[in-house]
């Protein structure tokens, strides 16, 4: 459920975060201050968002806060954890693992920690994957590396099969997923099978997902990373761009149904003059066409920098898009298509064009962490740790409003969050790239004066 809809009818959402049970086992967390049992944050985040509800005598819908609790439900010298990476790769996620085996041995004492092996998969004895007990000491320097040292893969299993290895192979009390929204429907599907078994498993997932388009929440890892690394890969198709005759930089970054990828790579690089994304449709025939427009740059300009989201334009291809493992759509190729499309126009105008096309998705999934993010990968294994032992379950750790928070399973995974063509970022995004004075057709029909060498390398 978007957030529009439940401030419109607060009643109708139960956003508190299930528990196990009563906790009554005191903490050992030392240093550190304990959350109260009501601390909540209010979704309700303007002054007019809460009158109105107010007026209509609605309680104000939030989120509990998380943190350390004073009592636990678990006792620390008697929990077994599991821990599983799932999905496609992403900076941090060996920073995650890293985080929880701390927290967990340091923190709370707790010594059997097994890492699940390939995904949901290892929880599939017809696999053959035997899970790895994991020590301070054997995720030492995990996070210098990239990748996850678990491995990771695509797909459902099947969660009878699952939770028989949970509970009565690895005997845990805790399973900590690691993914996207394919993986936190797998969690569901656990919590589902482990609540009609009356079992006592808490599930808590950690979001992974480097196009940041899970709901109700800011910010997954590897997200910055990612933004970092893209647009340093942008800079260089703007030299190469640059280098040539009517050069073009075309940039493919990941982004299935959601541009933030291709948006604040673009803002950071400050040399993309086109930036392409699914929230926006795109017409490639006309005056106010793509085609149109990049006459228009090359009018005036002797190269231009594109940058498009992996999800963009899927209207424009006859076929019909396939899924993958995880349920995820496989989404055409609108990189290749776009450079055979602008090819074959400035072809047919007796104008000359060089592209450069750069597709950086899988390098920039799997480089390490940068600074900001490994930083939020340890703050979101701590509190991880801190919600699963006080008994939560069926619920991610995201940070919402620039807190921490435990929203329950199904609101993230129910909607995907999306860039809103009439909001602050992809107004920045326009004003960045001045892509819309191209587009027009009347901005760039008068003519303008020669410009200097310097100048054209802008």
């Amino acid at each position: 459920m978007h957030l529009s809809q439940i401030l419109a009818n607060p009643k109708g959402f139960n956003l508190n975060a299930p528990s196990l049970g009563q906790a009554q086992i005191y903490s050992p967390v030392l240093g550190q201050s304990f959350i109260g049992d009501n601390s909540r944050i209010s979704l309700a985040t303007e002054i007019s968002q809460i009158e109105s509800l107010t007026s209509r005598n609605e309680v104000i819908p939030s989120l509990e806060v998380a943190g350390p609790h004073q009592k636990l439900l678990y006792d620390p010298a008697q929990t077994r954890v599991a821990i599983v990476t799932c999905g496609g790769l992403c900076p941090g996620l060996n920073n995650v693992i890293k985080g929880l085996v701390e927290v967990l041995t340091f923190d709370y004492g707790v010594r059997m920690i097994f890492g699940i092996r390939y995904g949901y998969r290892g929880l599939n004895p017809r696999y053959g994957l035997t899970a790895m007990r994991l020590t301070p000491d054997n995720v030492d320097e995990i996070h210098e590396v990239g990748g996850t040292i678990l491995g990771s893969s695509r797909g459902d299993q099947d969660p009878k099969v699952m939770v028989d290895t949970l509970s009565m192979q690895l005997n845990v009390n805790i399973l900590f997923c690691i993914g996207g929204d394919g993986t936190l429907r797998g969690a569901q599907d656990i919590v589902k099978e482990i609540t009609k078994r009356k079992d006592h498993i808490s599930v808590v997932c950690i979001p992974k997902t480097i196009d940041n388009d899970l709901n109700l929440i800011d910010r997954t890892f590897g997200f910055e990373t990612c933004v970092q690394s893209a647009a340093e890969i942008i800079k260089s198709a703007h030299v190469e761009a640059n280098g040539i005759p009517d050069g073009l930089g075309l940039v493919k970054v990941m982004g299935r149904d959601s541009g933030f990828i291709a948006a604040h790579a673009s803002l950071a690089s400050s040399v993309t003059n086109f930036c392409i994304i699914p929230e926006i449709p795109i017409m490639l025939e006309g005056r106010e066409g793509l085609f149109s427009a990049l006459e228009r740059r090359y009018r005036h300009k002797n190269h231009a920098v594109m940058v498009v989201a992996e999800g963009a334009g899927q209207d424009l291809f006859d076929t019909k898009a396939t899924k993958d493992a995880s349920g995820n759509v496989l989404k055409h190729d609108i990189g290749l298509f776009l450079m055979d499309k602008i090819n074959a126009h400035f072809k047919n105008s007796k104008k000359e064009i060089n592209i450069k096309y750069i597709d950086p998705s899988y390098i920039i999934r799997s480089i390490p962490a940068n600074s900001s993010d490994a930083i939020f990968c340890f703050q979101l294994a701590e509190n991880a740790v801190h919600a699963a032992m006080a008994g939560k379950t069926d619920i991610v750790i995201g940070s919402f409003n620039g807190t921490f928070v435990l929203v329950p399973v199904s609101y993230v995974v129910n909607e995907r969050k999306k860039i809103n063509p009439e909001g602050a970022l992809w107004h920045a995004v326009v004003g960045s790239t001045r892509q819309n004075d191209y587009f027009s057709t009347h901005s760039y029909e008068r003519e303008l004066p020669n410009r200097s060498a310097a100048e054209d390398w802008y």
